[in-house]
């Protein structure tokens, strides 16, 4: 009698748990996938997420590109596709811009670094035209980067 008692409050405190996490993972906006089991000793729960956005928004755009130079940066093409991605998101003018800063500063134009983040978070300001890009490394320090961008979302300025 002793192990049955044991086992409905296992079953309980399991079911407790993951209502728990649905709890409070579906007020955020997050989809929540409990599991509960009676023969083992964990409840798993996983959130989904889901990203999105628009060509015609400014914050998608920049967030696309700090995503795909990032990954350009790590992979090893010897910067081909970085250098693509510069000229397809980046206007000329500001181009030659980040190349002078480049050589003055002997670091990555674009990241105003000399390695590579581990991630990258992209908001909205209340100035059309710009958004804030805070970039993270490896030990937690972060870079916060102004970035303008003109009509046609073409970026026009870094700083940072």
């Amino acid at each position: 009698m002793n192990s049955n008692k044991t086992a409905r409050k296992h079953v309980r405190r399991t079911a407790l748990i993951a209502g728990l996490v649905a709890a409070v993972a579906l007020p955020l906006g997050l989809t929540a996938s409990a599991q509960a089991t009676t023969s083992g000793t964990t409840a798993a729960a996983v959130a989904q997420r889901t990203i999105s956005g628009t060509s015609s928004d400014n914050v998608t755009r920049v967030a696309d590109f700090y995503g795909a130079y990032i990954d350009a940066q790590l992979d090893a093409d010897n910067g081909k596709l970085a250098t693509e991605l510069r000229t397809f998101y980046v206007r000329p003018d500001h181009l030659r811009e980040v190349v002078k800063w480049e050589n003055r500063n002997h670091a990555d134009g674009i990241l105003r670094a000399q390695n590579v983040p581990m991630k990258w978070t992209v908001k909205s300001t209340a100035t059309a035209g710009r958004v804030n890009v805070t970039l993270t490394w490896g030990q937690g320090s972060t870079t916060k980067l102004v970035v303008d961008l003109d009509r046609n979302h073409k970026i026009t300025r870094i700083a940072g």
